[in-house]
C-alpha cells in the first residue's frame, strides 16, 4: 500500500489556520498553531522564518481583503470616505477578535501599506494638509475599530429594566432599536456626522 496523503503545509494554510485560532481565543501562539494544523513548530517556522510576527501580517492580509481604498480613485472624497468606512467595518465586523491583535501591531506587509496610497492621495486633493492626512485616517480607523467591536456586542447593551433610568434614558431606551439595527443605525449617524465634520473643517479653510 502507498503511505497515505498528508495535507501540505503552505502559507495560505498557516495563515488561515492563525485567524481561526484568532476568531476562536483572540490571540495564537506558535505551539498552538502548530499543534491546531497537526504539524511540529519547526515545520511552521519552515514557511515563515519571522514566526509570529510575519503571522500576524498573514492575519491581517486576510481579514483585510474586503477593504476598499481603490474608493478614492473613483469618487469624490466625502463619499469615498464612507465607502471605505463601511468596506472597513465589514471586513472586521467578520473577524471582531482580530481588532485588539491587528490594532497593537504595526503594519508591515508592503501591499497593506500601499494601500493607504489612494487614501492618502484622495485626501490631499480634498485640500487637507500633510500635517493632517494621517490624523484623519487614523480618526477613520478608530472609529470603524470601534464598531467593528460594537457590532459584537449584545443586542441589548443597557439593561432597562435596572433601577435609576431617568425618563429621558427610559424613552432613548424604548425607542432605540436592538440587535444589528441598533450597531448600523450607531455606525452610520457616526460616520455622517464624522464625514460633514471634515467638510466643515475644509469650508472653513476656504473662507479663511
Amino acid at each position: 500500500m502507498g503511505r497515505p496523503r498528508v495535507a501540505i503545509l503552505n502559507r495560505d494554510k498557516i495563515g488561515a489556520a492563525a485567524l481561526d485560532l484568532v476568531d476562536r481565543n483572540g490571540d495564537f501562539t506558535m505551539p498552538g498553531l502548530a499543534r491546531h494544523l497537526g504539524v511540529q513548530v519547526a515545520a511552521v517556522y519552515h514557511h515563515v522564518p519571522a514566526g509570529r510576527a510575519e503571522i500576524i501580517e498573514m492575519v491581517r492580509v486576510l481579514v483585510a481583503q474586503r477593504i476598499d481604498d481603490a474608493a478614492f480613485d473613483r469618487m469624490p472624497w466625502d463619499e469615498a470616505c464612507v465607502v471605505w468606512a463601511q468596506s472597513y467595518l465589514g471586513a472586521f465586523s467578520a473577524h471582531p477578535a482580530a481588532v485588539r491583535l491587528l490594532a497593537t501591531e504595526p503594519i508591515r506587509d508592503p501591499g497593506l501599506i500601499a494601500a493607504y496610497n489612494p487614501v492618502a492621495a484622495g485626501l490631499a486633493r480634498a485640500g487637507f494638509g500633510d500635517g493632517e492626512i494621517i490624523a484623519v485616517i487614523t480618526a477613520v480607523e478608530n472609529f470603524v475599530l470601534g464598531a467593528a467591536l460594537d457590532a459584537s456586542a449584545p443586542d441589548i447593551v443597557v439593561a432597562a429594566d435596572q433601577d435609576g433610568i431617568e425618563p429621558e434614558l427610559r424613552r432613548a431606551l424604548d425607542e432605540a432599536p436592538t440587535g444589528p439595527a441598533r450597531a448600523a443605525q450607531a455606525f452610520d449617524l457616526g460616520i455622517e456626522a464624522f464625514v460633514d465634520g471634515l467638510r466643515q473643517r475644509l469650508s472653513r479653510r476656504a473662507e479663511a
